[in-house]
């Protein structure tokens, strides 16, 4: 038996023109299956078992916003987000929901490739190990974090954050590095470093739910990016 290892994606859109067009350009190259609304989207998610999501924010009966988080809370799926807001609190809205990129209406298939291709390199594996600080643990084999052994529920591309900061822990990062060294891209205005900003909020968000001292660990330099600097510097990886 062979295994088609093709990444698979499922393309959310209301539009039928942009919907057919998109699942068109991307099925000559990955396995694509296409959806018109909140409702059927969830039910070819739990079918197609996506490795990425192009999802757009405006459907008849939900916002991408919480089909987003709604596909991240059952999956650590990748989603790029599109949408005709272009107000930069609109944009931040959008990756605050968990996107791991968005794109512009109108947008072009050879950028929408681009950023897919871009999002997929996230996959390369990582020689696994297990970084553990005290009471911290974040494990990038089993891609999870726990914090005195409480899960603390990461989205794909909070985890990639969380991992690169306490993979170096003690260094600090401006926010246009971590920008090039995760997402990929060439940073060159402030509207792309606040989106940093956001992640870093939501991260910490997260480990503050999974036990009060997650406050600790991410600190802020101000002016100029964050660091991972947990209460017990001694660390221990794990092969």
């Amino acid at each position: 038996m062979v295994v088609d290892t093709t990444p698979k994606i499922l393309v959310v859109d209301d539009d039928p023109a942009i919907r057919n067009l998109v699942h068109r350009f991307l099925n000559q190259k990955y396995q694509v299956d296409s959806a018109g609304d909140g409702e059927t989207a969830l039910e070819l998610f739990e079918k197609l078992k996506p490795l990425l999501v192009v999802l757009d924010w405006n459907l008849p009966d939900t916002t991408g916003y919480h089909l987003c988080q709604e596909m991240q809370r059952r999956t650590n799926v990748f989603v790029i987000m599109l949408s005709s807001r272009t107000d930069e609190a609109d944009k931040l809205k959008v990756l605050s929901a968990g996107a791991d990129d968005y794109i512009c209406k109108p947008f072009g298939l050879a950028d929408l490739a681009i950023r897919i291709e871009v999002v997929l390199r996230r996959m390369r594996p990582v020689t696994p190990s297990r970084i553990v600080f005290d009471q911290f643990a974040i494990d990038s084999a089993r891609r999870e974090a726990t914090l005195n052994d409480r899960l603390v529920k990461l989205t794909a591309l909070e985890f990639k954050i969380l991992y690169f900061l306490a993979s170096h822990s003690g260094q600090s990062w401006s926010r246009q590095q971590l920008i090039e060294k995760i997402w990929g891209w060439n940073c060159n205005d402030t509207g792309e470093e606040n989106v940093v900003s956001v992640h870093i909020g939501q991260i910490r968000k997260k480990m503050i739910q999974a036990d009060a001292s997650g406050s600790q660990f991410i600190k802020t330099i101000r002016g100029y990016g964050y660091r991972f600097d947990p209460p017990d510097r001694t660390a221990m990886a794990i092969s």
